[in-house]
């Protein structure tokens, strides 16, 4: 599934977009500290555009229905949709958007970024337009800022990236150019977890006890530089202490659970060089990384067993130039 397809053929059209994890630097990202982020490309959205007469409609697995009467939860969507086709010049008729996605929606996996892109992306395809990176990442935020209030816009560059992205408030974006092969684990605790609710609470933190709570992010700035630095080294035993590092100051932050801190603390039992939760907690996902391929697939079979609800491995791998 390459992220810049986009087919046409006769009054249809479809476009895809992969979905994103945060490596490092949840939460202390809202804050003025570095993260970085990788693109997930085993889970995503494709959107197709079909002619069909009438008002606009979607078809989705949560709602199927014309794009004015669509629920409260798809109207970063619906405003997106409506802005894609007046910046295309495109009236807001005749269109069937059929969504498909395969991303557990609340897991941190940027689900809404990557459903949003998959339908700008289509609609360009349909109006036989080329975008612009800008013009979809603006159009994008639009649903972004319905879903998470104040985004930090990590979600939607990663989505549209191949490469990890080293992120930092008000500072240009950075691509990291990993100079090995890491072998990772995720894992769905099967619970959603609630983004806005988690940074609420950590911004409640900040309030009540300022010097010890931005001490705490300081030193998740200093571990992400140092997971930075194990990428572009080939240090994978550096990069899993980093992560065993930022998992103990997200369990300090309180963001972490029992259900993750299970998952955590198992994967490290059966070999993980590290292993954190990944986005904001209290739900979620975990993310481990393995010793190497064979590692990586005997830890899936693992953590499936002991209750993972889905569990995946993929590599991030060096880019032969």
């Amino acid at each position: 599934m390459s992220i810049e397809k986009a087919t046409t053929s006769v009054q249809t059209a479809s476009g895809v977009a992969h979905s994103k994890l945060i490596l490092i630097g949840e939460h202390a990202v809202v804050h003025g500290q570095p993260a970085i982020s990788l693109p997930f490309p085993l889970v995503g959205a494709e959107a197709t555009i079909d002619y069909v007469p009438g008002s606009v409609k979607i078809d989705s697995t949560f709602y199927h229905g014309p794009i004015e009467s669509a629920p409260e939860s798809l109207k970063g969507l619906t405003s997106c949709i409506k802005a894609t086709l007046d910046h295309l010049d495109m009236p807001c008729e005749d269109l069937l958007i059929q969504i498909k996605s395969s991303i557990p929606p609340g897991k941190g996996l940027g689900s809404s970024a990557s459903v949003a892109i998959a339908v700008i992306r289509s609609l360009f395809a349909y109006a036989d337009e080329n975008y612009a990176m800008e013009d979809v990442l603006r159009l994008a935020d639009i649903s972004e800022k319905h879903a998470h209030g104040e985004p930090s816009g990590i979600d939607t560059l990663t989505i549209t990236s191949e490469l990890p992205i080293w992120y930092k408030k008000e500072e240009p974006i950075d691509l990291i150019e990993p100079k090995g092969d890491f072998h990772f684990i995720v894992a769905d605790s099967g619970r959603m977890g609630d983004t806005r609710l988690a940074v609420e609470s950590v911004g409640n933190l900040i309030r009540t006890a300022p010097k010890r709570i931005q001490s705490k992010l300081e030193r998740f700035g200093e571990f992400t530089h140092r997971a930075r630095t194990a990428l572009e080294t080939a240090s994978k035993h550096l990069l899993g202490q980093m992560l065993n590092e930022a998992q103990k100051e997200l369990e300090a932050l309180g963001v972490s659970d029992a259900g993750l801190n299970r998952l955590i603390y198992f994967a490290r039992q059966e070999g993980a060089l590290g292993a954190k939760l990944t986005g904001a907690g209290n739900g979620g996902c975990i993310i481990a990384l393995a010793q190497n391929e064979v590692h990586s697939k005997q830890l899936c079979e693992k953590l499936k067993k002991i209750g993972a609800h889905a569990v995946w491995s993929f590599a991030l791998r060096k880019k032969n130039h």
